[in-house]
């Protein structure tokens, strides 16, 4: 991310009331084909101690930022309620406008947070901080915390791919984790999406992942081999291929 870009996502931080966790993703941070415009939309996810009290403080400062019937028929209470009971904890407020920006912000409660990071509880945080992300700002040290998931995802995605993948394969089938079961990869969104996703952002995959690949291969879990392609073979061992 520019400096530029940083400094104006924090001044946006601003004008919200303060946050324990706050990470970018989506195109406007990593577009996904190299050379494509970034989008006008800046997606974030932001970690606060009490949702309702946020939302409470949140409604006095930015009103403008929530739906009306929100607003109107239960304020803050309705807000997290409506998050906690009938979605996936977080609440989104969209099509912020600030200066000369839009914005989309999820508000996640920092326990729920770390519970899907851990134990996969709703797989939607998870999922998504197991594709690349910039962290701006991580009081609690989410960052640790998310090795956790990190490592999980490998793990899954080692167990559906067969025993012979590119790196690309890899981060394609760990991306691909989080939209299995969702009905809009039938319908509305790009079928393409995950490719796109990978090939846009494949060092920043491969800079999340190295470590746990390069553990895997000293435990001997893993072997890497140079083909007549660029990029090397990755072989899932088995007792067989230690005997070969």
């Amino acid at each position: 991310m520019e400096n530029h870009d940083k400094a104006q996502l924090l001044s946006f931080l601003k004008t919200l009331p303060p946050v324990e966790f706050c990470c970018v993703y989506g195109s406007f941070l990593h577009p996904n084909n190299p050379g494509s415009a970034k989008s006008t939309m800046v997606d974030c996810i932001l970690g606060v101690s009490n949702p309702r009290q946020w939302h409470s403080e949140n409604l006095t400062l930015n009103n403008d930022h929530y739906s009306s019937w929100m607003v109107l028929l239960g304020g803050a209470r309705l807000i997290t309620d409506v998050a906690d009971e009938l979605g996936v904890g977080v609440h989104f407020n969209p099509f912020v406008s600030w200066n000369d920006k839009m914005f989309k912000y999820g508000v996640v409660r920092m326990q729920d947070l770390v519970q899907d990071i851990l134990n996969w509880e709703r797989f939607y945080l998870s999922g998504r901080l197991q594709k690349p992300v910039h962290v701006l700002l991580d009081n609690l040290d989410i960052a640790n915390v998310n090795s956790v998931n990190l490592r999980a995802a490998m793990s899954a995605a080692l167990l559906l791919l067969p025993s012979k993948f590119t790196e690309e394969e890899l981060y394609a089938k760990i991306c691909s984790l989080s939209y299995m079961g969702d009905l809009r990869m039938l319908f509305a969104e790009d079928r393409n999406k995950v490719k796109k996703i990978v090939q846009g952002q494949f060092e920043l995959f491969r800079l999340m992942y190295k470590p746990f690949i390069e553990e895997y291969e000293t435990k001997e879990l893993l072997r890497r081999c140079l083909s007549g392609n660029t990029r090397p073979i990755i072989s899932q061992c088995t007792v067989q291929c230690f005997e070969a």
